[in-house]
């Protein structure tokens, strides 16, 4: 089973009520951080403005919960509304087929509709769901877009706290199926804790028995890397030899670390500042092609919002931005879909099984396309 990317299908804006849509209209913002009123919010699909007679621009590099501003050159951006600067044009209207000028598009990737009787059951996603093929489909998703994509993990504790699923994360870091990471503190703590003590939260990761005193072991590992400095330089020095961290930091994989209100340490690379953590992680949401996100409810759900359901590429072809929740709660992936993110797959599992899982069938060999 080859991998290919579905055709976009751009709205015609030669038909009715397109084509007698009125010019999308802007106004100035007069107080930092404050849009006018009847401000255009954006969507996680893509978006149409009609600039001029007949010619409909498509939003590109967008994210939810953005307003829309005309630039100098006449082109459009999104841009969050605390960067709202006085004098910047931003666009206004809340209707979305074409009322107010603009234009939501969410089919641009629509398929056929299978056929099926009116009655059925398990149309649902739940734990009893089959995912067989869900696998299959990553396996080519993730093996294509090692090559023409940005495959970004949004990671949970969980994913270091067995051995196993540590292994397997290193080694789909190694083998370059991880263009970028975002995670919290918790992450690299305890992936650091592993390759200092073997234990995480005080519990050996493969035998699960707990530590004599485990429970300074997550702060002796933070001691250890604040009094080097950083991680980079716990690594330079031979301090930390392997993990997810390590691997990360050999193969120069960009990652964002969020701060939350119930870290300990932090360690030094952990961005406090929220409005700082966002603006990072958006800028690393802003490339990626494919969202795998394990067993990381917050995370997730602040990675949708982030991520549209596109992405325009160089010479302007759009393409589809995969997004998957990997998590053993019917409820988080749920949850996901009702903050936004419409199109989000779920495979319900615990993230060391599913880490395990992908590792052995990615290194099992290449796949051609």
């Amino acid at each position: 089973m080859a991998f290919h990317l579905p055709a976009y299908n751009p709205p015609d804006f030669s038909r009715p009520p397109l084509r007698d849509a009125p010019l999308v209209t802007f106004a100035p913002v007069v107080k930092a951080g404050v849009a006018p009123e009847n401000y255009h919010a954006t969507t996680i699909f893509p978006e149409y403005y009609h600039l001029q007679k007949g010619r409909w621009v498509l939003l590109e590099n967008s994210r939810m919960d953005c307003t829309v501003l005309r630039t100098a050159a006449g082109s459009i951006q999104a841009k969050e509304f605390r960067h709202l600067e006085v004098g910047e044009q931003v666009a206004l209207g809340r209707g979305e087929n074409g009322e107010d000028g603009i234009f939501v598009h969410t089919e641009a990737f629509a398929q056929p509709a299978p056929v099926s009787e009116k009655f059925v059951f398990r149309t649902r996603l739940s734990r009893e769901t089959a995912f067989s093929i869900d696998y299959d489909e990553l396996y080519e998703l993730l093996t294509f877009e090692r090559e023409h994509g940005f495959i970004l993990w949004v990671v949970g504790p969980a994913a270091v706290f067995d051995r196993d699923a540590r292994e397997a994360l290193v080694s789909l870091i190694h083998q370059g199926y991880v263009h970028g990471l975002l995670a919290g503190n918790a992450l690299a703590v305890h992936d650091l804790e592993a390759a200092l003590f073997q234990t995480a939260l005080g519990q050996e990761i493969y035998t699960k028995r707990p530590a004599f005193r485990g429970h300074y072991h997550h702060l002796d590992a933070l001691n250890v890397v604040r009094r080097a400095g950083s991680m980079a330089r716990a690594m330079e020095s031979g301090l930390i030899r392997h993990g997810v961290m390590h691997a990360l930091w050999q193969k120069q994989v960009p990652y964002v670390l969020a701060g939350s209100i119930r870290d300990d340490g932090p360690l030094p690379e952990v961005i406090t500042d929220v409005r700082q953590a966002q603006d990072a992680m958006r800028a690393l949401a802003s490339r990626a092609t494919t969202v795998l996100a394990l067993a990381t409810q917050l995370h997730s759900i602040a990675t949708g919002n982030l991520t549209p359901i596109y992405r325009v590429l160089p010479g302007g072809r759009v393409r589809p931005v995969y997004f998957y929740i990997v998590d053993m709660s019917e409820f988080a992936a749920d949850k996901l879909a009702n903050r936004g993110s419409l199109a989000a797959r779920g495979i319900l599992t615990n993230v060391q099984d599913f880490l395990v899982i992908l590792a052995r069938e990615l290194s099992a060999g290449p796949r051609n396309f």
